[in-house]
């Protein structure tokens, strides 16, 4: 096989294939670049030493069987039989289920998360969404700090168990969404800078230097990072890539890293012959990422709407902290501007940051699928001091309404593993860091972040405790139980309801109608045929829902159909869809 690696500053270039050293040549077509042609078998395990050094992982390894800092193995692809058809599924009318494979069941492993893929496919989800997989230091964390980004985590079963897991989700009828993170790697096990300039003092993030997108050498890590993502739909047969955080992506370039991408994938999805696409993870609230790009957008085919999360999360609970602030005085009307305009900052005053955000949405020309709507997602439960879902404060009732909204949005809803029966388990920032100074320093800046809003440090879960990762593994026998056995059965219903109901899948905010009482707690909007009615407030609300017959579809609650005057009284902490008769 091939054995070729980037090391624009190295004089000379060794490979360590099982045991045997072997000189690599440079590539006169190439520069920087150095090959060989050897033997080698699935499984073989070799490294690079560049000059006197020691010997390095591949950067482009598709296999540590040791870790981020032992030697990288060859994998043979082309030795998988896949045996599920599939001819892919796109985001129109989706439903995404957002998942940690480390906590996802007690076992922790792709192969023990493919053996609950039924609960999914009965759910009525589409596609499982599984947060990061690359190699990162110890065996159990959230995955953000991985350091082989062409690589599967070996706790979790590997390249084989990732491929095992695809073919039995694509078998249930599924597609597989992968997180991953370009912005940053981890701070511990990295060694690209060891190769060339894969980093630039240039811009800085909060991780440190950047990843080099426009300096020099930036043409070789932008190919780096486009080899990457292709792999991972090509050789893995996922559907898309979620991207963590682009607005940490500095790219002053012309022609920037993100068009490249999605250029990219849309000519792979030609190729391969089946629907591929992008999510964006992004606070800018910058339609120009969503926009094709023949029209001057960047083509990315959706972005998470964090703004339409925080309404509603403000809505439910009433917290006024941090960029929640925003949303506080108003948050229905918050709610129902991002329901009919896709964001709510869009140009307007941001007080948490002190300044303008956002750009207005044109309706006309970007579908409302193009946005992810959700309740509850990885970063907004487990980035709060004890990572306490909805469900550890809210009632059944909140928790319908929640998903109601959620569900019936005009947006592709995405929900968090465990969220759709309440699950009463947290979900907490752990880690599993094998250098000892940095496991001191991730326990102590994670105390002194919270200490900052009131936290006592014995009440923020220590990241190392193996006891927090362990509390925030779901519990399987709480779905057959109540009261979390009646809300699974509510957003079975509900997302039953976007399948069978093409109003609800409608992409056109511009069609939404929609009316709201910040007082009485009350929101309701009209999408085709069908309208939501959604009570927040403690006491019964009377809806104005207009003349004519109704049926009811699904409701939590005593809710009846609207009387001879056309008002729908909706109960306390209750909500409902009907249909026109």
């Amino acid at each position: 096989m091939q054995f070729e690696v980037w090391a624009p500053r190295a004089g000379r270039v060794t490979l360590h294939l099982e045991g045997t050293e072997l000189a690599l040549a440079p590539d006169p077509l190439r520069p920087g670049w150095w090959t060989r042609e050897a033997p080698a078998a699935d499984g073989a395990r070799y490294g690079y030493a560049l000059d006197d050094g020691p010997v390095l992982p591949d950067p482009r390894s598709p296999r540590q069987p040791d870790g981020p800092g032992g030697l990288s193995a060859v994998v043979d692809h082309a030795r998988h039989t896949w045996t599920a058809p599939w001819a892919g599924r796109g985001l129109p009318g989706a439903v995404l289920y957002e998942l940690h494979v480390g906590t996802f069941t007690p076992e922790g492993t792709l192969d023990a998360a493919a053996g609950r893929l039924g609960h999914l496919a009965e759910l009525g989800v589409t596609h499982v969404e599984l947060m990061p997989l690359c190699p990162f230091p110890g065996r159990h964390g959230w995955g953000y700090d991985g350091v082989a980004l062409w690589a599967v985590h070996e706790p979790y079963g590997g390249p084989e168990a990732l491929k095992r897991f695809v073919d039995s989700a694509h078998a249930a009828g599924l597609g597989v969404v992968l997180d991953v993170v370009h912005n940053h790697l981890g701070p511990h096990g990295n060694q690209l800078p060891a190769f060339g300039p894969y980093f630039t003092d240039t811009h800085h993030t909060p991780w440190g230097a950047a990843v080099n997108l426009d300096a020099a050498g930036s043409d070789e890590v932008r190919d780096f990072l486009l080899g990457s993502a292709l792999a991972w739909l090509r050789d893995y047969r996922l559907d898309g890539l979620r991207l963590d955080a682009v607005h940490a992506l500095h790219d002053t370039r012309a022609f920037g890293f993100l068009e490249s991408l999605s250029k990219a994938v849309d000519t792979l999805a030609l190729e391969v012959g089946r629907p591929l696409f992008l999510i964006a993870e992004s606070d800018l609230n910058d339609p120009r990422l969503i926009r094709s790009r023949s029209e001057g957008g960047l083509g990315l085919h959706a972005q998470w709407n964090d703004d339409f999360h925080h309404a509603l999360h403000t809505a439910l609970t009433g917290e006024s902290q941090g960029y929640y602030a925003d949303f506080a005085e108003a948050p229905l009307s918050a709610l129902a501007k991002t329901l009919t305009g896709g964001f709510f900052h869009d140009g307007t005053y941001s007080g948490f940051r002190g300044r303008r955000h956002g750009r207005p949405l044109d309706r006309a020309r970007v579908s409302a699928h193009r946005l992810l709507g959700y309740a509850q997602t990885h970063d907004q439960v487990g980035n709060r001091a004890q990572g306490d879902r909805l469900s550890a404060s809210l009632t059944p009732g909140l928790l319908a309404c929640a998903a109601t909204l959620t569900l019936t949005a005009p947006f592709t809803p995405m929900l968090f593993m465990g969220e759709e029966w309440g699950a009463s388990t947290p979900w907490q920032y752990f880690t599993d860091h094998t250098d000892p100074e940095l496991a001191e320093a991730v326990r102590q800046g994670r105390r002194r972040e919270f200490a900052a809003h009131g936290w006592a440090e014995a009440d923020v879960p220590d990241p190392q405790d193996p006891a927090t990762r362990e509390r925030s593994c779901l519990d399987w026998t709480e779905p057959a139980r109540q009261p979390h056995a009646r809300l699974l059965d509510w957003y079975r219903t509900l997302i039953a309801l976007r399948r069978d109901h093409p109003d609800l899948t409608d992409p056109d905010l511009a069609a939404l109608r929609l009316a709201c009482d910040e007082e009485a707690g009350w929101i309701a909007y009209r999408r085709g045929d069908l309208t939501v009615a959604v009570n927040l407030g403690d006491e019964a609300a009377a809806i104005p829902f207009g003349r004519g017959r109704a049926r009811v579809l699904a409701a939590w609650g005593e809710v009846q159909p609207p009387d001879a005057q056309g008002r729908l009284t909706v109960p306390g902490q209750s909500c409902v869809v009907l249909a026109q008769a």
